[in-house]
């Protein structure tokens, strides 16, 4: 029997588009620096700093290994193990340098630049960060809030490289920017509801 589909137009298609779309310029990032590590006298200060000048980041990827098993000619494909990707940042840097700095610092502790000691325990360097995808506020009396869509949780993440910053006599109208790979422990997602209530959106 032939499928039977019905036309499809572009106001079915309007229809569909719940709320115009997720918009990728929507989103904010909280960065959760380690205490006790030399980081910085304001610690607050700089993970303020960080919702604003964090400029592009990633929501994650999700991957699943495969093992493949031989049988007869052919392959059967089994579900392997988990992994979590390295996830990236770019910060504008501003004339303080406080975040870049703050980077380096973190960097430096985990492993020291003059020799290879550092901070042993990962409790002491791995911390957590969370990204915020943040939708159009809506056209109401007074309330110019942007709504979280949805929230994903990066827990023990630690800075892997910082970039240069290159500089160069031809840049004009720019601002500099650097970007931060951070290794991840693991991460999971979240439904945020009135009152920035967290509900998880990966259990059955």
């Amino acid at each position: 029997m032939a499928i039977q589909f019905r036309d499809r137009t572009i106001d079915d298609f309007k229809g569909k588009l719940i709320g115009g779309g997720a918009r990728p310029n929507l989103f904010e990032v909280q960065l959760f620096l380690p205490p006790n590590l030399g980081v910085t006298a304001n610690l607050n200060d700089v993970e303020e700093k960080m919702r604003f000048m964090i400029k592009t980041a990633e929501l994650p990827a999700s991957t699943i290994g495969d093992i493949p098993i031989p049988f007869r000619g052919r392959v059967l494909h089994v579900a392997g193990d988990r992994t979590f990707e390295p996830w990236t940042v770019t910060i504008i840097n501003d004339v303080d340098f406080s975040i870049r700095s703050t980077m380096e610092r973190w960097s430096n502790a985990i492993n020291k630049h003059e020799d290879t000691s550092g901070v042993i325990n990962p409790t002491d360097y791995q911390r957590d960060a969370i990204v915020d995808q943040l939708g159009k506020a809506q056209n109401k009396t007074g309330n110019r809030t942007l709504p979280v869509l949805r929230r994903y949780k990066f827990h023990g993440i630690y800075p892997t490289n910082v970039t240069a910053i290159p500089l160069d006599y031809g840049s004009t109208d720019q601002i500099e920017e650097f970007q931060v790979t951070f290794q991840v422990q693991w991460w999971e997602a979240y439904k945020v509801g009135e009152g920035d209530a967290e509900t998880p959106d990966l259990t059955n």
